[in-house]
């Protein structure tokens, strides 16, 4: 695996950057782009735990593909290690996995979690989309 990189947040204060519609914690940075919210690190670390998936070893795999009403939907699912060529981002122990097709489209995002009486699951909330469907899933 002589092309993984791996990029770590630093520890610091300057690890935060605060959402303007955030109610709640504010999301950790890595460099390279990708914002994780305490929520969704938090419900990553319950289902990682629930399916078996080690923290030192696996993480969530976040991807694009094509498909969905808009053109592309978000890929959430755990690996138990990066492949080759992911980038691998490491916030607080939890290790997410970005292809370099996907990263193209999740460059600058923020995944957060939602739990609501009308919604459940992750947000992804991404400047790189121009539009989505209604539920969410899928953009382009």
């Amino acid at each position: 695996m002589s092309n993984l990189t791996t990029i770590t947040t630093p520890s610091s204060q300057e690890a935060f950057a605060v959402l303007p519609q955030a109610a709640s914690a504010p999301p950790q940075v890595a460099q390279g782009g990708l914002q994780v919210t305490e929520k969704a690190l938090k419900r990553i670390r319950v289902a990682m735990a629930k399916e078996g998936v080690s923290a030192e070893e696996g993480g969530m795999r976040l991807g694009v593909m094509g498909g969905g009403c808009s053109g592309l939907s978000y890929s959430v699912k755990f690996d138990s290690q990066p492949r080759e060529r992911d980038r691998v981002y490491d916030f607080d122990g939890v290790r997410i996995f970005v292809d370099p097709k996907s990263f193209v489209y999740l460059h600058g995002m923020t995944l957060d979690y939602e739990e609501t009486l009308m919604k459940q699951g992750f947000n992804f909330i991404n400047p790189n989309s121009t539009r989505s469907c209604g539920c969410g899933s899928s953009f382009s």
